[in-house]
């Protein structure tokens, strides 16, 4: 039997839905902004010396700029000093006040993380003001976590609108006007928080949702200071110290469990907390992983951890098997919510440059309750069941 021909009719229709699902998948894709590495060339090519700073709304393809901005290049000079190009051959440079901008298209309500290289130049006490307004932040560059010069960041920000205007801003006051802070590599992600595991009160205990990580980068990404727990790049969990913990994953570190945790650095000024439900006056068990995270990161290695009142000095002390351990800690939660909290005891560097900073590894962190006579958490009750059973058998 004949098949009848296809409608003509139904295949414009058919294109133009195709067309709409690509541009939806184009518009949600998590990854690298419209020349978030500044590798696309401008109309009239790269520009070099003299002329590679540019005053005024600076031709950027798919960026708009204000104030002295430069594109600056792999290997160029300054003085005697070569300036730091993350990745790839071109990066810019933002000077006194000056600014790049960039409209994004997202879902309002929606919170995302914003993923970025930066590097220093001139002076120590340089910073980097990311916005996507309301949304701003000003992170502070003058810390160098290891000796490549240049680390990559995350911050995030709740969407209040489908479109956005993401900025990068220095907002310091330098002599030299063309000097300040180096970008690169900017990417977004959406993010989206994890169900709380049954019996566990830890929302993304296991460190699987966080920022966009680039595969060919090495260095993980750095979360910085954020005290809002509701717009942070690591859902769930807050960084409440002046100095940055390190998120890594499975390709380029050592990780206890899945494919991300988080590296402590710094001491007592890297600390992640988190804010966990419980029931009041009841007994609970907090329980993580503690590992290395294979960088030669020098040892000793050990985190304080916290659950409400309690705290434990944990040494990473591992057995010739395994590159991490289980730890827990016992607590009587006092409250509704209680804070559970990590920080490293020692300030660790490198062996290899001794300079890169590095610390103990958290991962697959747990809060269940420890107490026995509870349907489904074992103990006296399922005896007390057992026996009914027995006796209804006999009857």
């Amino acid at each position: 039997m004949a098949v009848p021909p296809r409608s003509s009719k139904c295949l414009p229709l058919f294109a133009l839905l195709l067309f709409a699902l690509f541009a939806a998948a184009i518009l949600g894709e998590d990854g690298l902004v419209m020349n978030g590495d500044f590798e696309s060339p401008p109309s009239n090519g790269f520009p070099t010396g003299e002329s590679a700073i540019l005053e005024g709304p600076a031709e950027i393809p798919s960026w708009k700029s204000d104030g002295t901005v430069e594109l600056v290049s792999s290997g160029q000079k300054q003085g005697g000093m070569i300036l730091i190009v993350p990745q790839g051959t071109h990066a810019v440079r933002l000077g006194n006040d000056a600014e790049i901008r960039q409209e994004l298209t997202v879902e309002k309500g929606s919170v995302y993380s914003v993923t970025f290289s930066a590097a220093r130049t001139c002076a120590q006490l340089e910073s980097l003001n990311v916005s996507v307004p309301p949304a701003s932040q000003t992170i502070d560059l003058q810390t160098l976590y290891n000796v490549q010069g240049w680390d990559p960041y995350a911050w995030a920000f709740e969407a209040q609108d489908d479109k956005v205007s993401l900025a990068f801003r220095n907002p310091g006051m330098e002599d030299d006007p063309t000097c300040g802070p180096i970008i690169d590599d900017i990417a977004i992600k959406k993010l989206f928080a994890p169900d709380r595991p049954k019996e566990n009160a830890v929302v993304n205990g296991d460190m699987e949702e966080g920022p966009w990580m680039f595969r060919n980068i090495s260095l993980g990404v750095l979360l910085p200071t954020n005290l809002d727990e509701q717009t942070s790049s690591l859902p769930g969990w807050i960084v409440e110290s002046n100095r940055a913990v390190r998120y890594i994953d499975s390709y380029h570190y050592s990780v206890p469990e899945g494919k991300r945790a988080i590296e402590l650095l710094s001491g007592k000024e890297g600390i992640i907390s988190q804010m966990v439900e419980t029931k009041p006056n009841e007994p609970y068990k907090l329980s993580f992983a503690l590992g290395q995270a294979g960088d030669r990161c020098k040892e000793p290695l050990a985190v304080m951890a916290f659950a409400g009142d309690q705290a434990q000095n944990v040494h990473y002390t591992p057995n010739a098997n395994s590159t991490f351990q289980t730890a827990d800690l016992n607590f009587t939660a006092k409250a509704e919510r209680t804070r559970i909290a990590f920080y490293s005891i020692y300030y660790n560097t490198r062996t290899d440059d001794m300079s890169s900073l590095c610390g103990p590894v958290i991962d697959d962190v747990r809060v269940w309750f420890s107490g026995a006579g509870r349907i489904g958490l074992g103990g006296p009750v399922w005896l007390v069941l057992g026996l009914w059973a027995f006796i209804l058998v006999l009857v």
